[in-house]
């Protein structure tokens, strides 16, 4: 979980890329606009998205440290992951957006001012590839900050394929011109295979999924290997964010020992799981006897003949 420091770190690494943002969105649609170059109107129109998303985000970081209550029982740690998924939606409409106006373009060729799409396409590759560095973490990256960066990052790729562009017109005059409209499908291209995966890392996250680093059999041998747990079924890990990972699963101890005796192998096993899986938060049902049979309690069949013979769940223990 991120601690107090991190995430005043992140928020202010976000508020510097969201004034560069705005900045370089107004320079690059004026000059778009002036120099009729589309390769710069769709990296503008992308990093109007990012000031979008780079606002998102920041609001929904701010959000995810507000305190648990009743009614979010596990806070709100999600609000990165749906800002996430935010930023990847956009990022997929921009895609639409900027294949129809570059398709558009190569049936209709216009030839771009080439002197203006160099320069701004390179005051863009500059502030796009600076502004992925302040983003870039090495260690654990959050989602929603992994989002943001993927999207200056795609557009540092984008302007210096405007950039290059821009020197083909220069170099080739005239009948260069379809090299404009062809790095803006270029451009898509990126958006289209960043946004995917995206959609994916935030749908995992909000559906449960197992964190992709995790292997469950690895997990389940490790539990297994604590003194005085005989084996370990009902197993389930997921993400409530990038940074806090939780898991829930049924134990079975070896030896009937005694409740402090259980506590103490309980404890020993959050303790490992955590250190070598980052798994923060833990909740463990002890058994002495395996309580059911049932490999996959979560599937509806089972979950209702369970309910139809008249089962209850158990409350897992802190």
């Amino acid at each position: 979980m991120a601690g107090p420091l991190s995430v005043r770190n992140r928020s202010r690494r976000l508020a510097v890329v969201l004034a560069a943002n705005m900045a370089l969105v107004a320079g690059e649609s004026a000059a778009g606009w002036l120099g009729h170059s589309t390769a710069l109107l769709a990296d503008a129109g992308h990093n109007l998205t990012d000031v979008a998303a780079v606002a998102a985000g920041l609001s929904a970081l701010r959000w995810s440290t507000r305190p648990r209550s009743d009614q979010r029982s596990y806070g709100n740690h999600r609000a990165t992951t749906l800002a996430a998924l935010f930023n990847a939606s956009v990022l997929a409409l921009v895609t639409l957006s900027v294949i129809a106006v570059c398709t558009d373009r190569l049936l209709r060729p216009s030839v771009p001012q080439a002197g203006v799409l160099t320069s701004v396409a390179g005051l863009a590759l500059v502030v796009n590839g600076a502004a992925a560095l302040i983003l870039f973490e090495r260690v654990v990256p959050d989602l929603n900050v992994r989002a943001t960066a993927v999207h200056m990052g795609a557009d540092a790729c984008s302007a210096g394929v405007a950039l290059v562009a821009g020197l083909a017109v220069l170099v080739g005059g005239p009948g260069a011109a379809l090299a404009d409209p062809a790095a803006g499908l270029a451009v898509a291209v990126l958006i289209a295979i960043q946004a995917a995966r995206l959609l994916r890392a935030s749908v995992d996250v909000l559906l449960e999924g197992t964190p992709p680093d995790v292997d469950l059999d690895r997990l389940r041998a490790v539990i297994t290997g604590e003194a005085g747990v005989g084996e370990v079924h009902d197993l389930h890990v997921w993400s409530l964010s990038s940074d806090l990972r939780a898991l829930s699963a049924h134990l079975v101890l070896t030896g009937h020992p005694t409740l402090e005796e259980a506590q103490v192998v309980a404890e020993r096993v959050r303790t490992t799981i955590a250190q070598r899986f980052g798994l923060q938060h833990s909740t463990l049902e002890l058994e002495c006897e395996r309580c059911s049979q049932i490999d996959d309690p979560c599937q509806v069949s089972n979950l209702e003949h369970r309910l139809a013979a008249g089962g209850r769940t158990r409350r897992s223990p802190e």
